[in-house]
């Protein structure tokens, strides 16, 4: 019952009320406390009208009317403490007409100021509440002082059915009240159920809310681990082993033989499946047979290359003690050009490129890192093998891969230039190539940290600065600048 009475309350509500849990509840006592009163009104004005108290009768009529526009101005939106203090004047202006036509301060209708004073405290709230509640009082007071000095105020019905009105009206204002109360602890307790519900969600998005934290600072805890391995493993492949481009490309072959390991396990479950059957099919099974063959072939070829690879790493490798020694930078140049070429092959044997060098006379020694410059050297240089030898994969005719390697000096710096005559580098490319694991080549054949690596080893460890100049169909210029 209660729910349904619910129901045809909250049609008196405006929407944007019924989004907010303790304003519905709020609004819904409020239009309880109007509603109540419209209904006894109603009633008492059938009452009135049967005793024949006409001024009384009027005046209930004007109650039902007001309290009808009160509602349709709570649809409207208007402000509660507008309505609240016409509904209080409108209360104390009625009852006082009510009480002088039926025996003033003797009158049963003294009752009901009293559920003013209560109705004000709800609907324009405490402080205001006062202020009604005091008028009420004076207006009480008022009738009996004035009686006190003498007036006597008529009774404008039947002597007989003074009784009768007594009993309608005390009886009138003892359900108003236990109606009022009733409401206000079912309004109360649903305050306090609200609360402990919010309270309850409260605690349990505050515990979500850690627990996305500790996952959030776990994932950024791992994040930062696989990041620091991924760099170290970075580290470890150029680390004065050979190139950095022989440690990316490796990666090819690899992959290869992962791909066609992959298929050959497919191809062996689909022949035991085949087999399985009661009447398997015998040109199925040679054909699975045929490419499970050419993937064992596959594997075997690549897994060959990858060999070839790892004993050109093995051969040439380095080990770094991290101590700054005398380093001359265009005997370092030409063995890492010789390196990088041979992996460059090592990957594709007819590659061929054109190596142009312009050794500085006279290039002074520079206090540096021999293994680490080296692995910089190393990766700018297979870059640039890497860019001519796509470039040359397009087919452009006449085109002839070259790799130009340039040192100079000035009183301040050492400059080694890389310069290459491949695809180049868009603007766009250019602002990101020294970010970690930004890379342009296809997955698998690079990580996105020999460039970055690169540029921590020149800006940081050696002080100095890594550029880049290209123009995308015009190859690339890669200068490190080291101070002297």
């Amino acid at each position: 019952m209660a729910f349904k009475i619910d129901l045809l309350v909250d049609r008196l509500i405006p929407e944007e009320l019924k989004r907010d849990e303790v304003g519905l509840r709020q609004a819904r006592f409020q239009r309880y406390i109007l509603l109540t009163t419209l209904l006894l009104s109603v009633l008492y004005a059938l009452c009135l009208y049967a005793i024949d108290y006409a001024v009384g009768f009027w005046v209930l009529v004007g109650f039902v009317v007001l309290h009808v526009s009160f509602l349709a101005m709570l649809w409207q939106k208007v402000r509660l403490p507008v309505i609240g203090s016409a509904f209080c004047a409108m209360t104390i202006i009625g009852f006082l007409l009510l009480c002088v036509t039926s025996r003033g301060i003797s009158s049963a209708t003294i009752i009901w100021f009293f559920a003013t004073i209560v109705s004000s405290f709800w609907l324009v709230g405490r402080r205001a509440g006062y202020y009604w509640g005091a008028a009420s009082v004076l207006v009480v007071a008022g009738l009996f002082a004035s009686e006190a000095l003498g007036m006597r105020y008529p009774l404008l019905f039947p002597a007989r059915y003074y009784y009768i009105y007594a009993g309608i009206a005390n009886t009138g204002a003892l359900l108003y009240a236990i109606i009022v109360v009733i409401t206000y602890e079912n309004w109360q307790k649903s305050a306090v159920r609200l609360a402990r519900n919010l309270a309850e969600e409260l605690q349990v998005q505050k515990q979500e809310a850690e627990n996305q934290r500790d996952q959030t600072a776990h994932a950024l805890a791992e994040l930062t681990r696989t990041q620091q391995q991924l760099v170290e493993k970075e580290k470890m492949a150029s680390l004065g082993e050979l190139t950095a481009g022989i440690a990316h490309e490796i990666q090819n072959p690899l992959n290869f033989v992962n791909n066609f390991a992959e298929v050959s396990t497919e191809l062996v479950a689909e022949l035991v499946e085949e087999q399985a059957r009661v009447a398997p099919d015998a040109d199925l099974e040679a054909d699975l047979l045929a490419d499970l063959q050419q993937n064992l072939a596959k594997i075997s070829q690549h897994g060959q290359r990858a060999a070839n690879i790892v004993r050109s790493m093995l051969q040439h490798s380095r080990t770094s003690t991290g101590e700054r020694t005398p380093t001359d930078l265009n005997a370092l140049a030409e063995e890492y050009l010789r390196l990088a070429y041979h992996g460059a092959r090592a990957q594709d044997a007819a590659f061929q490129a054109s190596l142009e060098t312009d050794w500085a006379p006279g290039l002074p020694p520079i206090e540096a890192v021999t293994s680490d410059l080296g692995r910089v050297l190393l990766n700018l240089l297979t870059n640039a093998f890497y860019a001519v030898r796509q470039r040359q994969r397009t087919g452009e005719p006449g085109y002839v891969p070259a790799v130009r390697v340039q040192t100079s000096y000035t009183a301040e710096q050492v400059r080694v230039r890389v310069q290459d005559n491949g695809l180049g580098m868009p603007a766009a490319v250019q602002a990101k190539i020294f970010q970690p694991f930004f890379t342009t080549k296809p997955t698998g054949e690079g990580t996105g940290l020999g460039l970055s690596l690169s540029y921590d080893i020149v800006t940081q460890s050696h002080g100095g600065t890594l550029a880049v100049q290209s123009q995308e169909g015009q190859g690339a210029v890669f200068t490190v600048a080291l101070p002297r």
